[in-house]
């Protein structure tokens, strides 16, 4: 199977999502915080121009994902996710006229490094363009009422890295199923054209649940740290969408002694992430320090 399209696309999404993610942060800065699941967070984001560019900034990112998504493994393209943080981050100081430690720089490294190790040991494989609905039933149930038990745990506690990691790991979940969702779309259309499409439920699905991340996500980040947030955020949904793409999809990851080399990658991966979200440029960006954000905005 020929991955060079669907990475490159991937590569492009993941991108995409960093600066839109850098936008939305931007203008979450400047509205008023709650401690309650708050509709109306929505519409005072709507107000300011900066999220707007963010949200479309995100759409084009989206299509970039479809079409990574229909030309390759979900265990190959939602890995590639990972790489948003350090990417957002690098865009952040250009955005924000700052700079990365060598400790930032040595931390993104150990994402690049983490992901080529452990998608090269896992060699996924298989791209099935058809999922019966006795593999799509237990899969959705099992994913909102994850979904729906990390929100009521956050919204039992109060503001802080409890509360955050909670939302960010319920987006994470609500972030897997649009893609897994939006694959199976991306085949329909492929096969079926446009009438097909619109009328698949998985078209509907993977708005909805689309939606429900964008709220999460936005909640997420003025619950707490990003060093609680988005760790949950980035890991979560390269790891849902990987036990996703093996059950749903029947793709398959290489096992036996690549095991070995696959958890070297991942712990590459999560010690960067983690280093990363400690940097005070990734602190910058949250409602954890708005002095700090709302300073370092042009």
């Amino acid at each position: 199977m020929d991955m060079l399209m669907p990475v490159l696309f991937a590569l492009g999404a993941a991108f995409g999502n960093a600066l839109a993610t850098v936008l939305q942060r931007k203008a979450a800065l400047g509205v008023p915080r709650s401690d309650k699941l708050r509709a109306g967070l929505m519409l005072d984001l709507l107000r300011r121009p900066v999220w707007l560019a963010g949200i479309i900034t995100m759409i084009t990112a989206a299509v970039c994902q479809a079409v990574a998504l229909a030309t390759g493994p979900l265990t190959v393209v939602q890995p590639l996710f990972v790489l948003e943080l350090p990417l957002a981050l690098a865009i952040a100081t250009v955005l924000l006229r700052g700079r990365l430690s060598r400790t930032g720089w040595a931390a993104a490294f150990a994402v690049v490094a983490g992901l080529a190790v452990a998608l090269t040991a896992a060699s996924p494989e298989g791209n099935l363009t058809h999922v019966p609905m006795d593999r799509w039933i237990p899969a959705l149930a099992v994913c909102a009422g994850a979904i729906v038990a990390l929100v009521l745990a956050a919204l039992r506690r109060p503001e802080g890295r409890t509360r955050a990691a909670c939302f960010g790991l319920a987006t994470a979940v609500a972030y897997a199923v649009t893609a897994a969702l939006m694959k199976a779309s991306m085949h329909t259309l492929d096969g079926g054209g446009l009438t097909a499409f619109l009328t698949a439920w998985q078209t509907y699905g993977f708005a909805l649940f689309g939606a429900a991340a964008l709220f999460l996500l936005e909640n997420a980040m003025q619950a707490g740290p990003l060093v609680a947030s988005q760790p949950a955020i980035t890991l979560g949904d390269a790891s849902v969408s990987l036990a996703l793409g093996i059950t749903v999809y029947s793709e398959s990851v290489r096992t036996g002694w690549w095991l070995l080399p696959q958890l070297l990658g991942v712990a590459l991966i999560v010690a960067g992430v983690l280093m990363l979200s400690r940097l005070p440029i990734a602190r910058s960006l949250t409602g954890g320090d708005r002095s700090t954000g709302n300073a370092g905005v042009p």
